[in-house]
């Protein structure tokens, strides 16, 4: 049997031209194309005159809106946004940030090490340099995107403190430089550590130990140099809505947390919940990622697995109890992201290039065939039912900035969540004891590569 080819001769390409060309509609959407953005060329005026950024149920929002800028931090951004609700609420004052910069610094050095330690792993056990899961794990040894169970590692382990704590430097606004340095630091080590392993007849663990941390060193050395180093203590001072001056400390991130923060926001108290509704993976099941983590010996990141309408029902019953909720989503699909609206039908991609375009795969479909997984996190602030009580739009705080929609909030169907939405954080009480149960499950392992391992940037 002959290879097939198909190709494309000068005979096909000229009837492509001219199918092209007796088209009026085509030529008039190339003139307004080839001016303006693809997108807010195809934008939806029915939609903008129809939708408002007024809820039903909405939290206390906390000023300022922030802003990651040329960062992958949104998944940091978001939970610290989540719990200087309660936080800014209990100290009675109008705006607060926490440092996002100081989970950041942890997340480099605590992600290095993960790295150097999923190399031995690897090693020890045969891997190849060729392989599929080395490929994957030298292409971006150091990431900014994350999950939520990697926030839990970092605050558990390190606390959190004030933004002005531990303010922006150059490097955490634009990452692309240090995450270069690293990622080529990170690679030269992993061939060291490959090397040893392989050529050093009984080499002790604490031999690749002592190694690792000579490594780490360098690595901390890096990091710090780009964003500065912080202190093992501080002290917090401020003025209360009623200008009263406080201070508190000297404190590590830790002691500020857990004396702080954890009595207002226990993230041990928060769950995740996800929906992929690939048939491989059916819904009531607890899956994880192989070698997706930050931490040695944190916390693994766990998927419970469930459909899209619970997800919305616990979001609901979260908001209106006045908890914001974390939450990922693909943030880029069907959306007016400069007007903050993110809808199915907020572009009309069909009228402008006459053909359906990130609709036509089911949601399945997308995740099999790489259309789609989850790339943003943000917060869900606000929530409104329609007349069947069911959730129907939700409020989105971003991060950023305030150019955007609302001042910076976002509006979100309840339609688009369930085809561009994969997951959000409640606490457990607002989840059903059944759903829950998932949890004690022996957790179905999937491959590395997986789309659910996509991370949040």
């Amino acid at each position: 049997m002959e290879n097939f080819a198909s190709e494309l001769s000068t005979g096909v390409l000229d009837e492509f031209r001219d199918d092209f060309y007796n088209n009026e509609r085509n030529v008039q959407a190339q003139n307004v194309c080839v001016r303006s953005d693809p997108l807010e060329s195809c934008l939806s005026r029915k939609v903008l005159e129809h939708t408002n950024h007024i809820f039903q149920h909405k939290v206390a929002e906390i000023k300022p809106m922030t802003n990651q800028k040329s960062s992958g931090r949104c998944w940091l951004f978001a939970a610290l946004n989540v719990i200087r609700i309660p936080f800014a609420k209990h100290h009675n004052i109008e705006e607060f940030e926490f440092s996002q910069s100081y989970l950041f610094f942890w997340d480099k050095i605590e992600r290095s090490n993960y790295f150097l330690n999923n190399i031995v792993k690897t090693a020890q056990r045969g891997d190849k340099v060729e392989d599929r899961l080395l490929g994957f794990l030298l292409n971006d040894p150091i990431p900014d995107g994350g999950q939520w169970d990697m926030i839990v590692n970092l605050i558990n382990r390190y606390g959190v403190v004030p933004k002005s704590s531990f303010p922006e430097t150059w490097t955490t606004e634009s990452t692309t430089r240090m995450n270069s340095l690293l990622s080529s630091k990170l690679r030269e080590f992993a061939k060291e550590l490959r090397t040893m392993i392989a050529t050093i007849n009984g080499l002790s663990n604490e031999t690749i130990q002592k190694k690792i941390a000579e490594q780490m060193n360098v690595i901390f050395r890096i990091v710090g140099i780009c964003l500065g180093i912080p202190s093992r203590k501080f002290i917090w001072e401020y003025y209360d809505k009623s200008k009263v001056y406080h201070s508190v400390g000297p404190v590590s991130g830790l002691e500020f947390y857990t004396k702080y923060v954890k009595p207002y926001y226990n993230f041990d108290d928060k769950v995740c919940l996800v929906t992929d509704p690939r048939r491989t993976n059916p819904f009531g099941h607890v899956y994880e990622v192989e070698f997706l983590g930050n931490v040695v010996g944190g916390r693994r990141t766990l998927y419970n697995n469930q459909q899209a309408e619970l997800l919305l029902n616990v979001t609901g019953e979260s908001i209106k109890a006045g908890e914001a909720v974390w939450f990922g989503c693909e943030v880029s699909k069907r959306s007016a992201t400069k007007y903050g609206i993110h809808d199915i039908s907020s572009v009309d991609l069909q009228a402008f290039f006459g053909t359906d375009i990130q609709m036509g795969l089911a949601k399945e479909d997308r995740l099999i065939y790489g259309d789609s997984a989850m790339t943003h996190a943000m917060v869900f602030t606000g929530v409104s039912y329609n007349s069947e009580g069911k959730v129907e739009k939700l409020r989105v705080e971003n991060s950023w900035g305030e150019d955007r929609g609302d001042k910076g909030y976002h509006v979100l169907t309840a339609y688009w969540f369930k085809e561009f939405g994969f997951e959000v954080v409640v606490d457990k009480k607002f989840v059903p004891a059944e759903v829950m149960a998932v949890f004690q499950q022996e957790p179905v392992l999937l491959p590395a590569w997986d789309p659910m391992g996509c991370l949040a940037y």
